[in-house]
């Protein structure tokens, strides 16, 4: 789907941020953008993008191509080839609808964007602290950038039609330029487009970043006879887990409360693989922690019944080759 019709169709009824503001606070020097997160971290990214493309329906794209097409018919003069365009449109969504009865949201569009500071959680509550000052101070303009800057996140946006509304918005329009009412079927049309649903998935790169150092701990946690190399890589692991949760506690990505049991799980591992003592099922309880955490912020993985059938078949064809893998 072509990025300029998307921004078309959003422009005066949604806006997107996709630049940071470098993070200032008074008591703390600039908090510069991180260049470029490591491999790991893009590969997530890509997942989840990938993932959501999966749901795209193909019927949906053209549809929306084709109401483009009939808005720019129109505005050339061209009639006939608008009613042309807008029944092309209408055959693909009554596709959709039939084959996805129970689908609200048809996705056409998946984009990501990456927003990233390099900074400790004494710097990040440092700068909430400044942003409260500035709001006090009715300096809502700049309490709004500061805190716009004040995230460590990639955020994956899915365009979609709304199936409930859409189809006979579109409809709609074929009846007014067979009556000869063009200025009111491009102002249907306009309508129509600035209906278009942007879904928001917020991966916090803090929580990544944990999770990609305690699976390396974890690895020379089991080892036995680990070397002093080993166990200050260990060590360190550990330590940058704890860091990054820190930091995404001073982001706000769950409550305070909620991170104070993933402390306490991440002294007893320290206590089970001191004096190079090994094992396993160190890291079981800190892990179905961190997973209790992010289903606590973001809800959980989507239902299944709210992905389209097709994508719900690709996902189970992937879990039959796991099983069958395994």
């Amino acid at each position: 789907m072509n990025s300029k019709l998307i921004r078309y169709a959003l422009a005066g009824c949604l806006s997107a941020v996709l630049a940071w503001a470098p993070v200032q606070a008074k008591e703390s020097k600039a908090l510069p953008h991180k260049e470029q997160v490591n491999a790991s971290l893009s590969q997530a990214a890509g997942k989840k993008v990938d993932e959501k493309r999966k749901e795209i329906i193909a019927e949906a794209v053209t549809a929306l191509k084709e109401t483009f097409n009939a808005l720019k018919q129109l505005e050339a003069g061209n009639q006939d080839e608008a009613l042309k365009a807008l029944a092309v449109a209408t055959g693909k969504l009554e596709l959709v609808v039939a084959r996805e009865p129970a689908l609200a949201l048809a996705p056409v569009e998946v984009t990501s964007t990456t927003y990233d500071v390099i900074a400790t959680a004494d710097e990040i509550e440092a700068a909430r602290k400044e942003v409260i000052r500035l709001l006090e101070a009715g300096d809502l303009p700049s309490a709004r950038e500061l805190l716009d800057s004040l995230r460590s996140e990639i955020v994956v946006n899915v365009v979609s039609l709304p199936l409930a509304t859409y189809p006979d918005a579109i409809k709609a329009v074929t009846p007014l330029i067979d009556a000869g009412k063009i200025d009111e079927a491009k102002a249907a049309l306009r309508a129509a487009l600035s209906t278009l649903v942007i879904t928001r998935h917020v991966i916090p790169l803090p929580l990544l970043r944990a999770d990609e150092a305690l699976v390396i701990a974890e690895v020379l946690a089991e080892k036995k006879d680990r070397n002093e190399k080993e166990n200050r890589a260990l060590e360190n692991m550990l330590n940058v887990a704890e860091e990054q949760l820190k930091l995404a506690e001073a982001f706000g990505y769950g409550t305070h409360a909620a991170y104070r049991p993933l402390y306490a799980q991440l002294d007893e591992i320290r206590e089970k693989v001191s004096g190079g003592k090994y094992g396993t099922g160190f890291f079981d309880k800190l892990k179905a922690s961190m997973e209790r955490l992010k289903a606590g912020i973001f809800g959980g993985s989507e239902p299944a019944a709210k992905k389209p059938a097709r994508a719900q078949a690709e996902e189970k064809s992937e879990q039959a080759k796991t099983g069958d893998a395994g």
